[in-house]
């Protein structure tokens, strides 16, 4: 079945390439077309396009659907393009007339973005929530471990004094950044743009806010071409907070696997977390972190996958919008997998203890016998160059290193302060 049907039949090359992946990729969206379909069954019943007996069959029906999707009995056979014919097809099999006037005052087109929206809301929703335990997670980390130094580099050389407090509450506050960026894309997708059928609109006289309230859309999207509009605006805006998000988690990533290296040797992780050699029987291999890594770089480039699809379309809708769909969709099951498996493996990080009279580190306090030496009374510029003079001839000795005390450094974390600007979630 196909909306458009005409009665016309299509080659079969010709479908199989135009349809593509929608119906594996459809089932996402299923369950929020349905929720689309019932909130539009109740605005015609509203303006009388349906009777009370009428809806009362689509409620029930789409009820029946749903309990389907919760239980994966729902399918999208290949007698259908897409998801949208797949239900209207069960509605019209199930309760016949009534199924059959659901389409009145919207398209297809109109169908698939807010199914998407909806989808989106809940989806960035969700990754949000994700962020929020993974937040809590390294800012516990962050105070048990808040004081034990770790060598902190600038070009991957030895520089000053860090500590596994400020390398995990530094990801920690960093992820509220990422946060309040999918806020901004959620409140753009929050936007109803039912009612706005091919993009111009119905001659019906739908009650577009009634919509908006039934499926707790924050406002509406007034203009029709606009909302038509936001096909592909929508997508290269998430994919752009999602590949803020994924840059974060790529860093942290890639810090993990340097620092489980040998040379570095700060953190390590239990047997069964890591994976092995197939000819080296001593390998404990950061695998998980890898593959996080590359997932990440990967969610990187869809904004530019998108804009490229998507920047020089005129105004009105086109068929490259489909291909939005999938990317993006499996956009966010990677990205919450992602956050899953990496607060999983940080539960069981390991601390490992660092010598920091070890040769290597010999220079790490330089900064810090600079800094005593200024409250001795040198200027900063003689200190520097006396040390500097101390490092050139090998003669250079550590000092007991200083406290640290303004807010945000080695010795005043200010965790509160950090967990208190988490966003509002609610």
């Amino acid at each position: 079945m196909k909306l458009w049907d005409k009665g016309i039949s299509i080659d079969k090359t010709i479908e199989a390439f135009t349809v593509g992946d929608d119906r594996a990729i459809d089932l996402h969206i299923a369950g929020y077309d349905l929720r689309a379909s019932l909130a539009h069954a109740k605005m015609l019943a509203h303006i009388e396009i349906l009777d009370k007996n009428e809806l009362k069959q689509v409620e029930l029906a789409i009820a029946e659907l749903e309990k389907e999707i919760e239980t994966g009995a729902f399918k999208i056979e290949d007698d259908f393009e897409d998801v949208h014919s797949k239900i209207e097809y069960e509605l019209t099999q199930r309760i016949g007339a009534a199924g059959k006037k659901i389409h009145t005052a919207r398209s297809r087109n109109d169908q698939v973005l807010v199914a998407l929206q909806l989808y989106y809301k809940d989806n960035l929703d969700i990754v949000q929530r994700q962020i929020k335990v993974l937040f809590d997670t390294l800012i516990s980390l962050a105070d048990q471990h808040k004081s034990e130094l770790l060598p902190g580099y600038t070009h991957l050389q030895v520089a000053m004094p860090s500590s596994f407090g400020l390398w995990f509450s530094a990801y920690a506050e960093t992820l509220i950044d990422d946060v309040l960026v999918l806020q901004s894309a959620q409140k753009i997708v929050d936007q109803n743009p039912l009612g706005s059928a091919a993009g111009y609109g119905s001659s019906f006289p739908i009650d577009r806010k009634m919509t908006t309230d039934l499926l707790q859309f924050s406002d509406l999207k007034y203009n029709v071409v606009a909302a038509q509009m936001a096909r592909g605006k929508n997508e290269q805006i998430i994919a752009s907070s999602l590949g803020n998000l994924a840059c974060t988690l790529s860093k942290f990533a890639m810090d993990i696997c340097l620092y489980m290296s040998q040379n570095f040797g700060f953190i390590s992780f239990p047997e069964h977390l890591t994976t092995g050699s197939s000819i080296m029987p001593h390998k404990k291999n950061p695998d998980v972190f890898e593959l996080i890594r590359a997932k990440c770089n990967s969610l990187q480039s869809l904004s530019s996958q998108i804009q490229m699809m998507t920047n020089n379309l005129p105004s009105g809708y086109h068929r490259d919008f489909q291909l939005l769909k999938s990317p993006v969709i499996s956009a966010f099951e990677t990205i919450k997998t992602v956050l899953s498996i990496f607060d999983y493996g940080l539960q069981h990080i390991e601390v490992k203890p660092v010598d920091l009279d070890d040769e290597k580190y010999k220079y790490l306090f330089t900064v810090d016998s600079i800094n005593a030496l200024v409250q001795n009374g040198a200027t900063f510029r003689a200190a520097y160059k006396v040390v500097g003079e101390q490092v050139q001839k090998g003669t250079y000795v550590s000092d007991s290193r200083q406290q640290h005390t303004h807010i945000g450094s080695i010795d005043h974390l200010a965790l509160d302060q950090i967990k208190a600007k988490f966003p509002s979630l609610d």
